[in-house]
């Protein structure tokens, strides 16, 4: 039998740097290749499998709906996608939902929702412009790819969408020079900047841009593709503030690895999209729709208080390393700079049955959200011994 390597190679289409591993099979925080050797899962399948693997419940709630119903467009009402929408506005202070199958779909709706905000209360193309942060990342799309305040995405596929601006993260200054200058309906940021290296932004600093937002009735929309869902200790990562955004998307963990996105609306703009206005073929599919409502039924305040502890616990072994910089982010999704090569370090951990990340210049650890103790110290031992070498 051909090798799935060589399959690989063969037909699938050369978009990912693929590590040497198989994967067949995961329980709780471990995952198992094909030749049956043992891996604590520190990755999460990239901030997704929230709740591990085989988890009882989410295995339950898929099974049982994929046997009643698995697909009927959103023509018609079914009932897990319309329970998860009242559970995740009730959960998130938000008042409704558009479900998709991404985290850039998500957030394609978020733009389009802000920009006909805009059109409604300002006239058509009269404040167009989205700001973003430098070193931010909202997804592959051509509109999320313009939005992503990174040189790095913006070549190869243009032109690009118009219509955004970029702006450092923690400058007010900044921010309120572009808000004066350029007609502009929203600010979309993320509270931790995953993919630009598990960044925070500073209290101070978000509440600011909330206030001058909402001075000038501009929107603002946060991204909690990989924040929330429970990863940094809070639901959404903006909940550990005083503040409300006007609207959230998020994707990732939220359906415990199927695919699903949902972009959720405030008060201002729960009757900004229309019929017609948008729409998804797949999004809020009722099997997607029960897992996610299986994950949130588990993202318990227990839960999330035992992730802060995880998370304190990872910086605090981690921090006291020599060759260590520092340890950023919040919960269980952190990044770790040190002297070490973090793509290097990542491929040691590998071989050594430890599955991590990168983020810039950072070893980056989003493991599941349930994952044990006795799981967690062992693969925090193996990454202190890898650093220190």
């Amino acid at each position: 039998m051909e090798k799935i390597t060589e399959m690989d190679a063969h037909y699938v289409a050369h978009t990912y740097a693929r590590f040497d591993v198989t994967f067949v099979r995961g329980e709780g925080s471990l995952l198992y290749d094909d030749t049956g050797k043992r891996y604590i899962d520190m990755g999460s399948g990239i901030a997704v499998s929230v709740l591990g693997y085989g988890n009882a419940q989410w295995e339950k709630a898929v099974c049982e709906q994929a046997h009643v119903l698995s697909h009927v467009s959103n023509l018609y009402y079914t009932q897990p996608q319309t329970e998860l929408a009242k559970l995740l506005c009730e959960r998130s202070g938000m008042k409704r939902a558009f479900f998709g199958n991404s985290g850039a779909e998500a957030n394609e709706c978020a733009i389009k929702t802000a920009r006909k905000y805009s059109a409604d209360q300002h006239g058509e193309n009269v404040r167009p412009v989205i700001v973003t942060l430098e070193n931010s990342f909202h997804g592959r799309t051509l509109a999320t790819l313009a939005a992503t305040g990174q040189d790095f995405f913006h070549h190869d596929f243009g032109p690009f969408p118009e219509g955004f601006a970029y702006v450092p993260a923690g400058d007010i200054q900044a921010l309120t020079a572009v808000l004066d200058a350029q007609p502009v309906c929203a600010v979309m940021l993320e509270t931790v900047q995953g993919e630009g290296g598990v960044e925070p932004l500073q209290g101070e600093y978000l509440q600011a841009v909330r206030d001058l937002t909402a001075q000038r009735d501009i929107l603002l929309i946060v991204d909690e593709v990989q924040t929330g869902n429970g990863r940094t200790g809070t639901l959404f990562s903006y909940q550990r503030y005083d503040w409300i955004p006007d609207i959230v998307t998020t994707a990732k963990g939220l359906a415990g690895g199927l695919p699903m996105g949902v972009c959720l609306l405030g008060e201002k703009v729960k009757d900004t999209l229309s019929p017609g206005s948008h729409g998804s073929t797949f999004g809020g599919n009722p099997v997607c729709a029960a897992a996610a409502l299986a994950v949130q039924n588990q993202l318990t305040d227990e839960l999330l208080a035992e992730v802060k502890r995880k998370g304190k616990y990872i910086a605090a072994e981690l921090s006291e390393l020599p060759n260590v910089k520092g340890v950023s982010g919040r919960g269980l999704m952190l990044g770790v700079e040190s002297d070490k090569n973090p793509k290097e370090l990542v491929k040691a951990l590998l071989k050594r049955g430890v599955v991590c990340l990168t983020a810039k210049n950072k070893l980056r650890l989003l493991p599941p959200l349930t994952i044990g103790w006795d799981e967690l110290e062992e693969a925090v031992e193996k990454i202190k011994e890898e650093l220190g070498k």
